[in-house]
């Protein structure tokens, strides 16, 4: 008997593993996938009581003249304000989880669904995820690729970022499935894997 709701799964991975590949690989699928840092992004722009929360909490300089969510100001207000950071996250982070709710429900008639986040936690785990998928790829590899993805950064910011992660002991702790992504274990086969899993388990 179909579920009332689609199964849904997490991705997540360090900075640089692939996860996003690995998404846009279940999405060519046509596995809808719903990528949640980049709906933050959205939200604080276009969801009107988040952008007067974040106003309130920042100043009328969280956000450009232009009505643009102000990054590098907001950046700077948080960095090395843990107190400050956490209210922040504690006004986006309920507005994500209400939007990938709706999300889903507009998702009934599919076998399962992906989200993609750079946070998770365990499945079931404060979440109404499934199954958790772990990206997982060597740092010196990943390193590498975020050098040529962006190269107006330096190593040194880019493992900045890389130690404020999760370690990947931690991260693998979340895992039921893990993909390997260091350019010698084809990603395909394993995508295809996890797909045929996932069908059958609905």
């Amino acid at each position: 008997m179909k579920s009332a709701r689609p199964l849904q799964v997490g991705i997540t991975g360090g900075i640089g593993s692939g996860k996003s590949l690995v998404c846009r690989l279940f999405a060519c699928l046509e596995v809808p996938v719903y990528e949640a840092d980049e709906r933050a992004k959205w939200l604080t722009e276009h969801d009107p009581p988040l952008r007067e929360a974040i106003s309130t909490l920042l100043g009328a300089e969280a956000y450009t003249a232009e009505g643009r969510y102000h990054r590098p100001y907001v950046a700077a207000r948080v960095f090395g304000n843990a107190e400050l950071l956490k209210s922040l996250n504690a006004l986006i982070h309920p507005r994500v989880h209400a939007d990938y709710a709706a999300w889903v429900a507009r998702q009934a008639e599919v076998p399962y669904v992906v989200k993609e986040a750079a946070l998770m936690n365990k499945a079931g785990h404060h979440n109404t995820l499934d199954f958790v998928v772990v990206v997982q790829a060597p740092a010196e590899l990943r390193l590498q690729r975020i050098r040529q993805r962006d190269p107006h950064r330096d190593d040194a910011q880019i493992r900045a970022i890389m130690a404020q992660q999760l370690p990947d002991a931690e991260r693998l702790a979340l895992a039921d499935f893990v993909l390997t992504n260091d350019d010698s274990l084809p990603l395909i086969p394993q995508v295809l894997r996890l797909h045929e899993y996932f069908l059958k388990t609905v």
